[in-house]
């Protein structure tokens, strides 16, 4: 995975694929639900998250109680020190986050997260492209644009299909 060329194709596109986002807040395909499987799956024929890891090394997953306990299980911590250690609550949001980017569970010389099995739900779920419906999550794909290859490949996958296919 070239993250670096990537990036510069993210942040060269980014305008044009969050202009795309937004105007699915207001316009949305009949047939999306379908045009999401059949670019999602391309995507992942090109995109292997386990070679990438740059969720891991630039953002931090929201944790939720049961994460806590299992990994701190895990981990054979008590879940209060595992938070003490580990996470912080954001002001804004009280949501539970980690205190570290990258991942303090992300061996960075093997891209592999060391509690993996046992990994919070939110990673399990990253990159959120089966959520539904899909255009009910475009504030998610906005900020994961420039951040998850397989977000961009799909979001450029889907508007190119919908430029080209349908009255926009």
């Amino acid at each position: 995975m070239d993250l670096k060329r990537f990036k510069r194709n993210a942040m060269r596109n980014k305008t044009k694929l969050v202009t795309f986002l937004q105007k699915l807040d207001e316009i949305v395909p009949e047939d999306m639900p379908e045009l999401v499987a059949e670019a999602d799956k391309a995507v992942w024929n090109e995109v292997d998250c386990l070679a990438c890891a740059n969720c891991c090394k630039t953002m931090t997953p929201t944790w939720n109680r049961t994460d806590v306990i299992r990994i701190s299980k895990h981990l054979d911590m008590k879940p209060k020190e595992f938070i003490e250690k580990y996470l912080f609550k954001e002001e804004d949001t009280g949501d539970w986050v980690n205190k570290s980017v990258p991942c303090q569970f992300l061996d960075l010389t093997t891209n592999k997260c060391s509690v993996y099995e046992f990994r919070p739900k939110d990673c399990r779920e990253f990159p959120h492209h089966n959520k539904k419906p899909f255009d009910l999550y475009n504030d998610t794909f906005v900020g994961n644009v420039t951040r998850c290859p397989a977000t961009y490949l799909l979001v450029s996958k889907l508007e190119k299909k919908v430029r080209e296919e349908y009255e926009w």
